[in-house]
């Protein structure tokens, strides 16, 4: 039985040095600022990228394509490694779709070996959760095919509940409409939101002011939270430490926690939900 490596997405926004602790590997993606290319890994300091945001420069992403996936898993099989990749919720990306394409044609080109696409139906730390889990499975000695049944099995009760500052970047998504965004801001409304069964991002309800919202999310986190299924808690800003710090002490106040990771959203995730947002990731009963 080969050795299996677990790979990831940048969207993860999981931080350096877990993932070296995981021995996971991780894929960037690219993302675009007025014209100009750039990736997930490392390229430009988080902060002069959301320094961008607020100055309203133009940003695009882009998936990971098929033939970018093929060379990767290629490589680690040839390399005497399986691979179980863990994606970009199909709701919000076409990773999966490519993955999935890749995994296919690589074990089709060589024989016996076991290449698989799970779908995550997360986003951000929230698909980061679920990776930090599955290697902690494989360090407990999980096959391959047992770690895959297990995301499947489990994925579903990785909670994301999270709000943004700004409608306007969830307008420019489709996920609000105009009149809401500017009404909304008029009115100091901040959404609080999550990401459904089908990995697409949904709102929910609407506060007034940041501070509410911040205490929505720690609200909705003692309804839904089961340690039993694990008791790691994450929490990732858009360039918002202190709102961030603000809520993890709420958490551990409301749930008894001690110990919450907190992390920046990456340009991906960033670009479509923009500066201020806070979103915090656990196990729960369900989504």
């Amino acid at each position: 039985m080969n050795d299996y490596i677990i790979i990831t997405d940048s969207t993860s926004d999981l931080p350096e040095y877990l993932v070296k602790e995981l021995g996971i590997k991780v894929m960037p993606m690219k993302y675009i600022i007025d014209g100009d290319n750039y990736c997930d890994e490392n390229v430009m300091p988080i902060t002069d990228f959301y320094k961008m945001m607020r100055n309203k420069k133009r940003l695009t992403t882009s998936s990971i394509n098929v033939a970018t996936f093929i060379e990767e898993f290629e490589n680690q099989v040839k390399n005497g490694k399986d691979v179980i990749y863990i994606s970009l919720s199909s709701g919000i990306s076409g990773n999966y779709s490519a993955a999935k394409i890749a995994a296919q044609e690589i074990m089709e080109r060589h024989k016996g070996s076991k290449v698989f696409a799970v779908d995550s139906l997360c986003a951000s730390l929230g698909e980061g959760l679920l990776v930090y889990y599955a290697a902690e499975k494989k360090k407990e000695g999980l096959s391959i095919e047992s770690l895959r049944d297990w995301l499947d099995a489990n994925k579903l009760n990785v909670c994301h509940w999270f709000t943004v500052d700004d409608l306007f970047h969830l307008k420019r998504g489709g996920r609000v409409s105009s009149a809401s965004a500017v009404f909304g801001t008029m009115l100091n409304v901040k959404p609080v939101l999550h990401v459904d069964n089908n990995g697409k991002l949904i709102p929910v309800e609407k506060v007034r002011g940041r501070k509410a919202a911040l205490l929505a999310l720690a609200e909705r986190m003692e309804k839904l939270v089961d340690f039993s299924k694990g008791k790691a808690v994450f929490i990732s800003h858009g360039d918002s430490k202190e709102d961030a710090d603000f809520l993890a002490e709420t958490v551990k106040e409301k749930v008894g926690v001690n110990d919450i990771l907190i992390n920046y959203i990456g340009p991906t995730i960033g670009t479509h939900s923009g500066p201020g947002t806070i979103a915090l990731f656990f196990m729960g009963k369900e989504r």
